[in-house]
C-alpha cells in the first residue's frame, strides 16, 4: 500500500463504508497514487492497514474490478489496471496520449508493407483502383500490457517506407502527419482472432475506432481501424449547454 494513501470515512456520509474506499481508491489511481501493474495489499492486508473488516475490503476491491479499474490475476492478486482516457477534442498519436499519462509505449508488429487498396480504404483516401497502400498492422502496449489492435493505412505517396516507422507513426510523418480527423466509435464483441490478440475473452467487448485523418489541405492521408480493450480505454468528451 502507498504510504501517501490515507483512507478516513466519514461517519455521517450516506454512502455504506465499502462505497466511501471504493472511491477513495478510484480517487487514488486516478491522480496516479498507484501506477499501472502495480499489486495491491490482499485484502486481509488492506483490511488490517486500515483498521477495517476484510468484507468491507473485499467488496471495495470488487467494486474496483467491476469499474475496470482493477485486475485480479488468479493466484497472484489485484492489480492497477493500465488506463487510457483520451479527449474526443484533441487529435493525438497513441504513443503521445501514453507518454502524457506516464505509460511507456511500445508496439508489437504484426505487418509493414505494401499491399493492394481494399474497396473501402479508396473510397476513405480517395485513391484509384489498384493503387497501392503502406499497410501497419501492429498491437499496442502501454507498460507491456496489450491495450490495442491497431491497422492503419497510408497512401504510398505519403509513407513511402513502412519498414522506417518505428513507434509513433505521427512523429515520423512529420509535416505530414494528420492535423485533422473525423473518427467513429462503435462496439463489438470478440471473435476468436481478435479475442487472441487482445488476450480477452471469446466474446468480450472492444471498442471498434475508425478513423480518417486529413491534412490542412484536406487530403485524406491516413485510414486507421483500432480495436480497443474496453477494460482498458476510456473516451472523454466535455459537452456545454447554450
Amino acid at each position: 500500500m502507498s504510504d501517501v494513501f490515507d483512507f478516513k470515512p466519514d461517519p455521517n456520509a450516506a454512502s455504506p463504508l465499502y462505497m466511501q474506499l471504493a472511491q477513495a481508491l478510484a480517487q487514488a489511481i486516478r491522480e496516479a497514487v498507484f501506477h499501472a501493474d502495480e499489486a495491491l495489499p490482499s485484502e486481509r492486508v488492506l483490511a488490517e492497514q486500515l483498521g477495517l473488516s476484510r468484507v468491507t475490503a473485499r467488496k471495495a476491491i470488487d467494486r474496483l474490478v467491476e469499474q475496470g479499474l482493477i485486475i485480479r490475476k488468479r493466484g497472484s492478486g489485484n492489480y492497477i489496471a493500465p488506463k487510457l482516457e483520451q479527449p474526443l477534442t484533441r487529435l493525438t498519436s497513441f504513443s503521445e496520449e501514453l507518454q502524457q499519462r506516464g505509460f511507456v509505449p511500445s508496439s508489437r508488429w504484426l505487418l509493414r508493407g505494401f499491399t493492394p487498396a481494399a474497396p473501402d480504404e479508396q473510397l476513405s483516401l480517395e485513391l484509384k483502383s489498384g493503387e497501392r497502400v503502406a499497410r501497419l498492422e501492429r498491437l499496442r502496449l502501454a507498460d507491456s500490457v496489450v491495450m490495442a489492435y491497431e491497422v492503419s493505412v497510408l497512401p504510398q505517396s505519403v509513407l513511402a517506407d513502412p519498414q522506417r516507422v518505428e513507434s509513433s507513426l505521427y512523429t515520423h510523418l512529420g509535416e505530414r502527419a494528420p492535423v485533422r480527423a473525423l473518427q467513429h466509435i462503435r462496439a463489438l464483441n470478440a471473435d476468436a482472432k481478435l479475442a487472441g490478440l487482445l488476450e480477452v475473452p471469446l466474446g468480450a467487448a472492444v471498442l471498434f475506432i475508425t478513423r480518417v485523418g486529413y491534412l490542412a489541405s484536406g487530403q485524406a492521408v491516413e485510414l486507421t481501424h483500432s480495436y480497443c480493450r474496453s477494460d482498458y480505454y476510456d473516451f472523454v468528451a466535455e459537452m456545454r449547454r447554450d
